[in-house]
């Protein structure tokens, strides 16, 4: 027997024996560790940004190619990962283990003045494709469409002529730029992803294997349970609680959807009602402060202002999101006649805060520790400790070393999907900063729009949206930013409206048809039709859609104006996004007509925009149609 035939037999029957036999166990390993890599590099290791970020990819596309399969019919794999698997497997870990070597010379080299040699360039190439095979495998083409295109436009953009021509770019330079730079894959999108976006989805992991998914269900139990149509107001509140810690709205709708969409489906609500709840819920807690899921972390990182002033200029829009949301559910609860749940069904306040009230210590220390000023990764770290403490309060929920460990690995498996992303991202953005192409689009959208305001912003909004559709919002909110962001603030919007702006549409592509993949989660949890639960979803968060534009117009309704300037914002606000929400659902006190409709969708838009003259106006017609309605109610009672 010769020796190829010897190797090869060996990698065989060692294949057979042992790595296929062994998948998740392999997976888990490597998961826990990178998990426990994340937590000594926040609070014990001083490594080099390049240092963190390389191994954090490393380990990631690991794992991604270990639990994803090649194909999107094979989905999360069942069976073992092929030999090719374990081959992409080993070359990410060769990776990660080169560019840590040379972590020093690579950080200190000046980009395409200092040649690259042959490994530099082998193992660029790696990090590259694996990052884009990885991508695909997660998140789905899409992305990896927009990171073809940049890569073509960088390479051959030099061919055009006009405003969009560039320099000549040789493949060695680009992967220079792609992959020795800080301008491409080691950028701001994967240095968020590894550092406070993957201790903030850890922490989420923690919190849910202690017990607080149940705690926080109850008490929105308690709290909305005894209303019409009190089950979809528990899944309003209790996808917002989850959906602000998590910060992403398809990972919060697979976490709590599984028991509010059948819970409300059990109440009367149908199915697609039910499921587009969940989906619309979920999908705004990235919005709702303090938390934000990843929103305010990012929207610092990128605009280098403070997170506190982030989540207080973002609070009045979070809460009228969620205040229009939980008055649809109501005026649909009217419409559909469904009854008061028995009280004997529904838990007391009381009694579920005396059983998990010391489940909002590690919330108030996640608070505490960011208002004071301290990392969000650092922050996340107490915020896990906290957990860890709080869930032994009760025997039942103590977690051990097992449950750790189990913490360990979904919080790795959690962050997947986003690093992947915003990998891809960076290596758009390395094409945006090489080309110059991001002042360019400046110019370009300025142009498209002659410069004015309105037209504008729903140029923005549009990108965002298409940008956002299937990717996680770290990666869609900072690619986004990059290219849209300049623009408004060009023609005179804040730096905070500008990017709370861009935030909010690259959440909200989430519940955008055709590629609503919140709402495709919930339709599938809840068996119903995808793309009729994307349109319900839709008309569900179509505040998320309207307040964007308000607060751009209105800057009081981002706590900048006087007090009584914020006030009047805030109430004229509130009026008009339950009118909107009666409209849009077809019910106020009674079942309104087609003018009735359309009168309440106005009227809302007007109230929410605080100048006394259309205010005025708007809160005019409000009371118009309330006492039309009243009196058509009042007749048909009599009658």
């Amino acid at each position: 027997m010769d020796i190829k035939t010897f190797l090869t037999g060996w990698f065989v029957e060692g294949y057979k024996r042992n790595l296929s036999s062994n998948p998740m166990k392999i997976f888990s390993i490597i998961a826990c560790i990178l998990s426990v890599y994340q937590i000594w590099s926040v609070v014990w290791g001083n490594l080099d940004p390049l240092n963190q970020m390389a191994i954090h990819l490393a380990f990631i596309l690991a794992l991604t190619f270990l639990l994803y399969g090649y194909s999107k019919k094979d989905g999360i794999k069942r069976q073992a990962p092929s030999v090719m698997d374990y081959l992409f497997v080993l070359l990410s870990l060769g990776a990660g283990i080169y560019f840590t070597i040379h972590a020093e010379r690579i950080a200190t080299r000046i980009p395409i003045m200092n040649p690259l040699n042959g490994l530099d360039i082998f193992f660029g190439l790696v990090f590259v494709l694996l990052t884009i095979e990885a991508a695909r495998r997660t998140i789905g083409f899409p992305i990896i469409v927009i990171v073809f295109i940049g890569a073509a436009y960088a390479l051959g953009g030099h061919h055009l002529t006009g405003l969009l021509s560039h320099r000549e770019l040789s493949v060695v330079e680009f992967i220079d730029e792609l992959t020795y730079s800080f301008n491409g894959l080691w950028g701001s999108p994967i240095s968020v992803a590894a550092t406070f976006v993957f201790m903030f989805m850890l922490f989420g992991s923690f919190l849910q294997k202690s017990g607080a998914g149940e705690f926080f269900f109850n008490i929105s139990s308690a709290i909305a349970g005894r209303t019409r149509g009190g089950s979809a107001k528990v899944a309003v509140l209790t996808s917002a609680f989850f959906g602000s810690i998590s910060g992403s709205p398809t990972a919060n709708v697979v976490t709590t959807g599984h028991f509010t969409i059948p819970v409300s489906k059990k109440s009367g609500y149908p199915p697609t009602i039910a499921a587009a709840v969940e989906a619309a819920a979920s999908t705004g807690g990235s919005i709702l402060p303090p938390i934000m899921g990843s929103s305010a972390f990012l929207m610092a990182a990128v605009t280098q202002m403070s997170y506190g002033s982030i989540v207080i200029a973002a609070l009045i829009p979070g809460v009228l999101y969620y205040v229009s949301l939980l008055a649809m559910v109501h005026f649909e609860a009217m419409r559909l006649d469904l009854p008061r749940p028995a009280k004997a069904d529904v838990p007391k306040l009381t009694k579920v805060l005396k059983k998990g009230w010391f489940y909002f210590i590690p919330i108030t220390v996640l608070i505490f520790f960011l208002m004071q000023g301290y990392s969000a990764s650092r922050t996340g770290f107490y915020g896990i400790l906290a957990v860890i403490v709080v869930s032994w309060f009760r025997k039942e929920n103590r977690m051990g070393m097992t449950k750790i460990v189990a913490s360990m690995v979904d919080g790795a498996k959690s962050s997947i999907s986003v690093t992947t992303a915003c990998g891809a991202a960076g290596l758009v953005i390395a094409g945006i900063m090489t080309t110059g192409l991001g002042g360019k689009l400046t110019s370009i959208v300025l142009g498209l729009t002659d410069g004015l305001l309105f037209p504008t912003l729903l140029l923005v909004m549009l990108i965002c949206i298409i940008l956002g559709m299937g990717m996680p919002v770290a990666a869609a909110y900072i690619l986004t930013a990059m290219l849209a962001a300049p623009a408004l603030i060009e023609l005179g919007v804040t730096t905070m409206a500008a990017h709370l702006f861009i935030v909010y549409f690259s959440i909200f592509s989430a519940i955008t048809p055709p590629v609503a993949v919140a709402a495709y989660a919930a339709a599938g949890i809840a068996d119903a039709n995808p793309n009729r639960v994307g349109m319900e979803a839709l008309k569900l968060g179509i505040v998320g859609f309207v307040v964007p534009f308000m607060f751009v117009l209105d800057p009081a309704l981002l706590m900048d104006g006087t007090v009584v300037e914020v006030l009047l914002a805030f109430l004229t606000a509130t009026i008009g996004v339950i009118a909107l929400g009666a409209g849009a659902i077809g019910w106020l006190r009674t079942r309104t007509t087609i003018p009735e409709r359309i009168l309440l969708i106005t009227s809302g838009a007007l109230s929410m925009y605080a100048s006394l003259l259309t205010s005025g106006v708007g809160l005019a017609i409000i009371v118009l149609v309330f006492f039309m309605q009243h009196r058509r109610k009042t007749a048909l009672s009599i009658a």
